[in-house]
């Protein structure tokens, strides 16, 4: 006999009496070194929608978002040498995945919960994301070595 779990049963499972819950990926962010030649790729060979590049000096990064029905990808380049990108492009010359984007539907509530439960954030409160939403990370070394940014749904 074969049994079904919903699986927002097995994903609410050890988290009692828990007030916020995740939504879905918002998008995978690859940090580039060349910001055009990454655009002309997903835009002109994989015939992808592609946004204009916005800088978002708050972050010190320069995005372009790609659209895949889905989800997104955000194209992360350096703006500025204080840019936690460059630092990144140091290490990883070619580039390569930065981070993950999953949306929460209460941010607030999902800080303090994570936060109880030993999951260090990057910075003390929220900070505005390129979707003009409250943003939090957290450490990679919590998260088995992936940076996990939560959005504000």
């Amino acid at each position: 006999m074969l049994r079904t779990i919903s699986t927002s049963t097995l994903l609410c499972q050890g988290i009692p009496g828990s007030v916020w819950k995740l939504g879905r990926l918002n998008h995978i962010a690859i940090a580039v070194p060349d910001m055009e030649k990454a655009t002309a790729l997903y835009r002109d060979v994989l015939g992808a929608q592609v946004s204009d590049k916005v800088p978002l000096p708050e972050h010190g990064v320069y995005t372009v978002f790609v659209e895949l029905g889905n989800t997104k990808l955000e194209l992360l380049h350096p703006l500025g040498e204080k840019s936690p990108i460059a630092g990144f492009l140091q290490k990883n010359t070619s580039g390569g995945m930065h981070h993950i984007c999953i949306e929460v539907d209460d941010i607030s509530a999902a800080i303090v919960d994570l936060k109880a439960r030993n999951i260090r954030t990057l910075s003390a409160e929220p900070r505005i994301g390129a979707h003009g939403k409250p943003v939090m990370f957290l450490h990679p070394k919590d998260c088995d070595g992936v940076l996990v940014e939560l959005e504000q749904a």
